[in-house]
Formats: C-alpha cells, sequence, structure tokens
C-alpha cells in the first residue's frame, strides 16, 4: 500500500510543475498589467515603461516565473497591488473561511445523499425511487449559480431568514460562542444552496451500486440461506455499496472548488472563491496567479485523495 501512495505522490510532482507554468503564462498572456487604470492621463508614459523595467516586468517570462517560483516556495507570494498587502496573509483571511464552508457543504451533502441514495436503491422502481430520482434529474438539469441566487432571494431577502452577505456578524468579539455562532449562521444558506444541487451524483451512483449488489451470486446465496432482510442490506448490500462512495470524497473536494467560486461570489461570503474573482476584475495578478495555483493543488491533492482511499477498498487497483 505503501509503495502505491509514494509512486502516486510523486506522479503529483510534475503535474504541479506544469500546473505553475500554465498559471503564470496564462496570466502573463492578459491584457494590460497591474498598472492599467490605475494612473491618470497626465502620468508620463516613460515613467511608467521605467517602473515596469523596475518590476522586471519586461523580463523574459522564464525568468519572471524563475523569480515567482522561489517565493512560493518558500511562501512567499509577492505583494497585492490592489489591497497593498503580502498575498499571503490577504489569503490566511479567506482561506479559513473557504474551508469551513466546503467542511459543512460536504456533511450537509452526505447528510442528504446517503439517506436519500439507500432509499432509491433499496425500493427501486417505486414511487419513492422516482421521486428521488426527479429530484436528482432536476438538480443535475439546474445550474449552480441560478439555484444560489434562488435560495438568496427566497431564504435571504423574501423570508429574512438567514443573511444575505459576510461571514459574520459585525462587532461580534472573535473566540466567543455567539462568534462562532454567528459564522455558522452565515454559511449555513450558502453550504446548503452547494449541498443541494451537488447531491445528484452521490445518490445516483449509491442507488445504482445497491441495485446492483442486490443481484450479486452472494445475495442471492445468503437469502437462500434464510438471512432476514433486514440483515441481507445492513451487513451485506450496505457494506458493500458504501464503500465505493469513500473513494469519491477527493472528488467531492474538487467539485466544492469550482462551486465555492459562484457561491461565495453570490452570497457575498469573503472565501478564496471571491478573492479570485476580485483579483481578475482588479488585475490584480499576484493575488490572481497564487489563488489560482492553490485551488489547482486542492484538485491535484482532492485527486490523490481519491485514488488512495480507492486503493483500499479495492486493492485490485493498486500498481504493482
Amino acid at each position: 500500500m505503501w509503495k502505491f501512495t509514494v509512486r502516486r505522490s510523486l506522479i503529483m510532482i510534475p503535474q504541479l510543475i506544469v500546473l505553475s507554468i500554465l498559471i503564470f503564462v496564462l496570466a502573463q498572456l492578459m491584457p494590460g498589467d497591474a498598472l492599467s487604470g490605475q494612473v491618470g492621463p497626465d502620468v508620463d508614459p516613460e515613467r511608467l515603461e521605467e517602473i515596469r523595467e523596475e518590476m522586471g516586468w519586461n523580463d523574459p517570462w522564464h525568468e519572471q516565473y524563475a523569480r515567482w517560483m522561489g517565493g512560493v516556495l518558500k511562501g512567499d507570494f509577492g505583494e497585492s497591488f490592489r489591497f497593498k498587502m503580502p498575498v499571503t496573509e490577504l489569503i490566511e483571511e479567506r482561506i479559513a473561511n473557504t474551508f469551513w464552508l466546503s467542511v459543512v457543504t460536504l456533511i450537509l451533502t452526505y447528510i442528504i445523499a446517503i439517506p436519500l441514495g439507500i432509499t432509491s436503491g433499496r425500493y427501486n422502481d417505486t414511487w419513492k425511487d422516482q421521486l428521488i430520482t426527479g429530484y436528482t434529474y432536476v438538480g443535475f438539469a439546474t445550474p449552480l449559480f441560478i439555484f444560489a441566487l434562488v435560495m438568496l432571494w427566497l431564504f435571504g431577502y423574501k423570508l429574512g431568514w438567514f443573511p444575505t452577505s459576510g461571514s459574520v456578524t459585525p462587532g461580534v468579539s472573535p473566540g466567543t460562542f455567539e462568534y462562532f455562532m454567528s459564522k455558522l449562521y452565515h454559511l449555513l444558506l450558502p453550504a446548503l444552496s452547494m449541498a443541494l444541487i451537488t447531491t445528484f451524483s452521490t445518490i445516483q451512483y449509491l442507488r445504482n451500486e445497491i441495485v446492483d449488489t442486490k443481484q450479486k451470486d452472494f445475495i442471492l446465496t445468503a437469502r437462500a440461506k434464510g438471512a432476514s432482510e433486514s440483515r441481507v442490506y445492513n451487513r451485506h448490500i450496505l457494506r458493500n455499496s458504501l464503500l465505493p462512495i469513500a473513494a469519491f470524497f477527493g472528488f467531492e473536494i474538487t467539485g466544492l472548488i469550482g462551486g465555492s467560486i459562484f457561491v461565495e461570489n453570490i452570497f457575498g461570503y469573503p472565501g478564496m472563491g471571491q478573492l479570485l474573482v476580485e483579483s481578475i476584475t482588479l488585475r490584480d495578478y499576484t493575488v490572481l496567479t497564487a489563488t489560482t495555483l492553490l485551488f489547482g493543488v486542492a484538485s491535484i491533492l482532492g485527486a490523490l485523495i481519491s485514488d488512495i482511499i480507492l486503493s483500499l477498498v479495492d486493492p485490485r487497483i493498486r500498481i504493482k
């Protein structure tokens, strides 16, 4: 097992190198630079060129990439041109919000998906299965940003049950129980919006696994030996059907990355997704490259986690 883990981890090294090069080059290809739109028409163009030369923006891309990667390896992503502060500090302020939003979303996703998937699989081809399957079809066809807007309008503005922006109530002292409850209250609606619209894949996969497992020979043998139906489901069908779900944990993390970008901006939730969009609109290239790199690293780590869990569940896929 450890050989597979080490080998799979080593594969990440070239992936991360290629990812960093793509991110840096694509950022360089964006029109304008950090000075675009930030200076008045009376500024001497020659002075702007001097600033660009001092910043090293006119150097060949590989020299700029080497300087950037040297700082990244030291934990230094540079300084934000718009927020006038180190990018590392800026990310530290936002990454905790995105982390807890993802954790709550994952918890809600499994709380919703597993019971529905089990019910749909156990009572397949009944009205319960048709109702749950209809829900998954609606979830599959509905864009996340549209659903999030509806949730915000209904529960935020119309009913007033949840706050419509921010991550905590202003004036609440950090470290108190009131602060914790305020943070939880602000992230519940964004997390629930993401969870409700992303459960369809887990529900459908679990349903199909249960339906397929019910027809396996060892299940027919267990029933032929006189095992009770509850024992057959709890000891044989569910145990074998739930294990592959764990392998998709890493891919759930990857899916949350894309979803958080939309949800955080719609709900005004100050996380990494909102910071990424702000860096694009403000042409803040240091923040843009740092946030995109972190999102990419999280996606690669999610795939690694899924591969490791899947190898534990099914040893046949391990590379010898």
